[in-house]
């Protein structure tokens, strides 16, 4: 998503929990003929985002556009779902996307332009077994941008969520590691099921959901805003 938004000309800020999860990307930004930062925040945490948003100010000026991707994934049965599994999937799927739009509005209302879009999944509009602290995080997220989408539809900015099925990155094999530790089922087999999961039989793609957050940002969707797309093949209709 940030080197597509690097393609297309803006310049980026990129974070993560660590350095070399983001390193590369911002080399890649500015390779690309735009200023780029990598920097180093947790989204859980208020403070950091505070400080994240004052770098990238200070680095590159104002924030257009805020892409909320940060994400875990805790499985387990509801009755097995500990508190720090919980608490991990509300403080970093849903509160810290709170905290960065709320860090990234005044700007963009006083701008008169803004383009926020959270990466949320088809968790946020179906369940799952397994995925409660998920999908309740994720059904948290669309509430959030259908309000926020309201308070500032007349102001220039638009805030949308993207809702993918299983896409096809390092997350996705994570989560079939896990399974298969717990299952002893064969890796395969358990992707295949994933793929089932859609009528399209496959997994989205990294490049899809990109494609779609570089369309949300542009001027061309001004028109859309509160809205939490579907990516994922027809499986939630």
């Amino acid at each position: 998503m940030a080197l597509r938004l690097a393609r297309s000309g803006a310049s980026v800020a990129v974070a993560s929990r660590t350095h070399a999860d983001v390193d590369a990307v911002a080399a890649e930004a500015r390779a690309a003929g735009v200023a780029s930062l990598a920097l180093v925040a947790d989204v859980a945490r208020a403070e950091d985002v505070e400080g994240m948003f004052r770098a990238a100010r200070a680095a590159l000026g104002g924030i257009d556009i805020l892409v909320c991707a940060a994400g875990v994934a805790p499985s387990a049965l509801v009755v097995r779902t500990s508190d720090e599994a919980w608490r991990a999937a509300i403080d970093t799927n849903l509160s810290g996307a709170f905290y960065c739009i709320r860090e990234a509005l005044p700007e963009m209302i006083e701008g008169r332009w803004g383009r926020v879009v959270v990466v949320a999944s088809i968790a946020a509009k179906t369940g799952y077994p397994y995925v409660a602290a998920y999908a309740a995080s994720k059904h948290g997220v669309l509430g959030l941008v259908k309000c926020a989408a309201l308070e500032v539809a007349d102001k220039g900015v638009t805030v949308n969520a993207v809702c993918p099925g299983y896409v096809d990155t390092p997350m996705t094999e994570a989560s079939i590691a896990r399974i298969v530790e717990k299952t002893g089922r064969p890796a395969p087999e358990l992707r295949r099921r994933l793929e089932e999961m859609s009528p399209q039989k496959r997994l989205m793609t990294a490049e899809e959901v990109a494609g779609l957050v570089s369309y949300l940002c542009g001027e061309e969707a001004r028109g859309i805003t509160g809205q939490g797309l579907s990516l994922d093949g027809g499986t939630v209709v």
